[in-house]
């Protein structure tokens, strides 16, 4: 007991910057993702609008253009009509003309050629009456054409809006994507470089020893370093090297930028030969073992939530082979400086 107080006495407890750095981190990390999503869902709905609303207004204009094309055949057809009849108008009034003529040379004429005058006349009046209606109608259809034009100039103008307002949307989203994408770059740079710091610091303590390597972005020590053959219980000299471990986990923390979410992973390992006695397997040993190098490193001052322990049994050797030397190599514990 003495000797437990004594060491925690003479430990800093940096155990609250670790807090504040894992929370300010995650909290970061949250806000950012959240943030993302939201704009993200936002400006799919407006898409999604903006695609219904192009939609609809392509389907009017095209009713429009085929509108705007019946009316132009409709003209066409009627100002056949009004040169038809304005011709037999100009032959009417020739043939009327002509028996005016007539009539006056034989001064007082006749009864028949006085009943085709009026006949001829009356044509004629009908002939106008009908180019009236006939330029009417024109007049009404260009109207109407007029106005095709205007809300098919006005729909057009719609659309050109619509469709630039999408463009802006979607680099909107590209741009907050490669942002938020530049910005967990960074993070996983800096972390990485604190990893590779916290590694060589190890290496250093823990000196140049044939039982302690760095396997991609592992820290391994063979299980002989902690514990004895098929136990879970930490030896005296096992805790002397937790202790060095511990002291540069606790120098590292203050280097660390609080926003960083970060844990050690502790991973447990076994050979593939199986337990004799007991009714342990090599899950239970493995587990075991990775919660004990995790409770040793909280007793000497670092923060739980800054641990994290797991056991994988024989399922993830290093070495296939099979004899000694490959089960020794496989009976390890692993150091991991990872993002939560």
């Amino acid at each position: 007991m003495a000797l437990a107080r004594g060491r925690r006495e003479r430990g800093v407890d940096y155990w609250p910057g670790f807090v504040d750095a894992l929370s300010t981190l995650i909290l970061s990390i949250i806000f950012i993702l959240s943030v993302f999503a939201v704009i993200q869902f936002f400006l799919s709905q407006e898409v999604t609008g903006k695609d219904t609303a192009l939609s609809r207004l392509s389907a009017q204009i095209a009713q429009l253009r085929e509108m705007l094309s019946l009316e132009q055949a409709s003209k066409i057809s009627l100002d056949e009509q009004i040169a038809q009849l304005r011709a037999s108008l100009m032959a009417a009034e020739g043939e009327r003309d002509r028996y005016r003529g007539l009539y006056e040379d034989l001064g007082s004429g006749t009864a028949t050629a006085q009943g085709k005058v009026t006949e001829l006349s009356e044509q004629l009046d009908a002939e106008k009456r009908i180019s009236l209606r006939a330029l009417a109608q024109v007049e009404v259809l260009n109207q109407q054409i007029a106005a095709l034009r205007r809300q098919l100039a006005a729909i057009e103008q719609a659309l050109e809006v619509s469709e630039k307002r999408d463009r802006e949307a979607q680099a909107r989203i590209a741009d907050l994507g490669q942002r938020l994408n530049l910005a967990l770059a960074q993070r996983v740079q800096e972390l990485s470089r604190f990893r590779s710091d916290f590694f060589g610091r190890l290496r250093t303590i823990l000196g140049n020893r044939p039982d302690i390597r760095i396997v991609g972005d592992r820290f391994v020590l063979q299980s002989e370093v902690f514990f004895d053959t098929g136990q879970s219980v930490l030896k005296p000299e096992g805790r002397t090297e937790l202790d060095k471990i511990a002291a540069a986990l606790l120098e590292l923390n203050k280097q660390i930028p609080q926003d960083i979410a970060w844990v050690l992973r502790v991973d447990g390992h076994t050979d593939v030969r199986p337990i004799t006695g007991g009714g342990r397997t090599n899950w239970d040993l493995s587990a075991a073992r990775a919660i004990a190098v995790v409770q040793y490193l909280i007793a000497r001052g670092m923060a739980p939530q800054r641990l994290v322990a797991a056991g994988f049994g024989e399922f993830q050797p290093i070495d296939p082979g099979t004899g000694d030397e490959a089960y020794a190599r496989n009976r390890r514990i692993e150091f991991k400086l990872t993002e939560r």
